[in-house]
């Protein structure tokens, strides 16, 4: 794919992956990115930075769980600042629990911005590519879209669902000449991360690397790309050893170590 020239609309830009891609994409030269995320505050502070490299950015406050306001924001958009070439799916956000403990309000703002976002943002552009038979629509899942977590169920499912979203677009939108690409990343040290209980043995990539991973990933025309070693480690044994993977999960999850201590403290109430 040609990245040079390209304009690239990217939500969740704010921070994280989504920040680190777009100041990727802007040391590939594109033409313009539309910056989007909830706080225009930090928006303006990654403008700031593309601006510097040359690269043209146009800032967006925009709450994706709002459809209304997000057709009006890419019919505004597409209007004031002509066709996207590329639409770069990154907002999320992620909860941490074990699904016995579960608050419904927190499963509620993963499906509706995890998912329902990204279908949202998708339906606006991807009608507006259809007609001009040309674009590319890259959403970001993660390794969890293929191996489910402990702890992270309803993130993990809206990962599942972000990647077979993206397999079927891909078979439906070929016609229109536009390509669908998921992206992967393992586990990234990011601020949405940060006061997660981390797995055992895995180590977290940075945002930077994911990014640089991203734009291979899109030169050689991949449409999957699978970001991180231990994310192609992961897929190899669940397709060969699928039994060695659950016992691996089972011992690096949190909530074994979670249980251990609960036990230990039972053990303490129990003495006292």
């Amino acid at each position: 794919m040609n990245i040079e020239g390209s304009i690239v609309l990217i939500t969740g830009a704010s921070r994280g992956i989504g920040r680190a891609i777009a100041l990727e994409l802007a040391q590939q030269k594109v033409k313009r990115l539309i910056l989007v995320a909830r706080s225009r505050d930090k928006l303006a502070e990654v403008a700031k930075i593309v601006e510097a490299m040359g690269v043209e950015a146009i800032i967006m406050a925009l709450d994706l769980t709002k459809p209304m306001f997000v057709n009006i924001a890419v019919a505004q958009l597409w209007r004031s600042y002509g066709a996207i070439d590329m639409l770069v799916n990154c907002a999320g956000v992620a909860h941490q629990n074990s699904f016995l403990k579960t608050k419904l309000p927190q499963v509620q703002e993963e499906l509706s911005l995890n998912f329902l976002g990204t279908y949202t943002m998708t339906h606006m552009v991807a009608r507006r590519m259809a007609k001009r038979k040309q674009g590319t629509i890259v959403n970001v899942s993660s390794l969890m879209g293929k191996v489910a977590a402990p702890t992270m169920a309803t993130y993990s499912a809206t990962k599942f669902a972000i990647v077979g979203f993206s397999e079927a677009l891909r078979r439906e939108l070929a016609p229109y000449n536009i390509k669908v690409v998921s992206l992967l990343p393992t586990l990234t040290d990011t601020e949405m991360v940060r006061d997660l209980q981390l797995y055992r043995g895995v180590i977290p990539m940075t945002p930077e690397q994911v990014a640089q991973a991203f734009i291979k990933g899109l030169r050689k025309d991949s449409s999957e790309i699978l970001v991180g070693w231990q994310s192609h480690l992961a897929i190899w044994c669940q397709r060969l050893a699928p039994w060695l993977l659950e016992t691996v999960l089972k011992l690096a999850s949190p909530q074994r170590k979670a249980a251990r201590i609960e036990r230990y403290y039972q053990r303490l109430v129990n003495i006292w």
